[in-house]
């Protein structure tokens, strides 16, 4: 019996000694999170100028979580980012997860559009496997910079073996959030980014991954948006509704010759005479409009104030408009059906 004992601690040990690390691809984006300034305690700053070798030696411990590489896709602050370095993420993503080049991705990002980026992946990404965007809200030279530690996290999470399935999240500020219903939530505080309507899905503390949730609003091998062969997407603009608005937007975008409209509306995605003739007259030319509100939380309905029957407008459910934007995008490269496209803002 004691010779057995030993032969399995002997196993035990040779398996465990030979256990690869999880494999973690960091794709750097630019951002804030890259960003350097003048001094230690000043907020200005210039974002994309750290590459991502030395955003990694400033976090001590990272290479214990896993076997870790990096790859700058760009150098931009997201508010410069494009639906071109979008395509170039999501083929590069699906390509490693296609040639099990990784076991998880982290995406390093500007704070203003992370949220758009996370929405966009977690429609078009085609795998189960983490996906995890971060970021920071203070350069990498200043006091306090908040960066390290996010990156820390992101990784963390990206590495865990519950983190598959849950489609693309946003880490930051030690919450981890669904890709689909995370917004940037304040202008320059470290917990920039918050979920209104959900909350997060998680906590990542101490090293330590905790869920609370599983989406169910999220695309990842079954997702319908194969845009593997896009050079481009439908142009879909945003049209601001406010008191007494004039309708300049909506028309501009009919004669620029766009394919869909979104209404930032106010309330449950209402809005005033002027938008609703312009509305009227850009459906019967053949637009997509989607009724989204920029309240902040809840859910735009169907026939409610406004008979989207009738108009020949669709809802957004609780997407807001940026949001909104992404997915009305992506659904045209599919169909221009409305009763499809409205299933789609109802399932993603």
């Amino acid at each position: 019996m004691k010779p057995l004992c030993t032969l399995i601690v002997v196993l035990f040990v040779c398996i465990t000694s030979f256990a690869q690390p999880p494999r973690i691809i960091i794709l750097a984006t630019g951002g804030t999170i890259a960003g350097e300034g003048a001094s230690a305690d000043r907020a200005a700053y210039t974002a994309g100028k750290v590459p991502i070798e030395s955003l990694l030696k400033a976090v001590p411990g990272i290479e214990k979580i896993a076997a870790i590489t990096g790859e700058q896709i760009a150098n931009v602050g997201s508010q410069d980012m494009s639906i071109d370095i979008w395509l170039k993420l999501n083929k590069r993503i699906n390509e490693i997860f296609a040639n099990n080049e990784a076991d998880g991705i982290v995406i390093t990002h500007g704070t203003d559009t992370q949220e758009e980026t996370a929405y966009f992946l977690n429609l078009s990404v085609r795998s189960g496997k983490p996906v995890v965007l971060t970021g920071s809200m203070r350069p990498s030279t200043a006091i306090s910079a908040d960066g390290p530690k996010n990156l820390y996290d992101a990784v963390t999470v990206a590495a865990n073996t519950r983190s598959g399935g849950r489609g693309v999240m946003v880490v930051f500020n030690e919450s981890i959030f669904d890709g689909r219903d995370v917004s940037k939530g304040s202008t320059t505080k470290v917990d920039a980014f918050r979920s209104p309507n959900l909350g997060p899905i998680g906590q990542v503390y101490d090293g330590k991954v905790i869920y609370y949730m599983n989406p169910i609003r999220k695309a990842d091998k079954e997702t319908p948006f194969d845009i593997s062969t896009q050079k481009v997407l439908p142009k879909v603009g945003i049209a601001y509704m406010y008191a007494d608005a004039e309708a300049g937007a909506i028309n501009n975008f009919v004669k620029e010759g766009y394919k869909g409209i979104i209404i930032a509306g106010v309330g449950n995605g209402n809005f005033n005479k002027a938008f609703y003739d312009a509305i009227a007259a850009a459906v019967k030319k053949g637009l997509v409009v989607v009724r989204s509100s920029h309240v902040g939380s809840g859910r735009v309905t169907q026939f409610d104030e406004v008979d989207d029957k009738n108009l020949g407008t669709i809802v957004s459910d609780d997407l807001n408009p940026q949001k909104a934007r992404i997915l009305l995008m992506l659904g045209l490269t599919q169909t221009s059906n409305k009763d499809i496209l409205q299933s789609y803002f109802f399932k993603y």
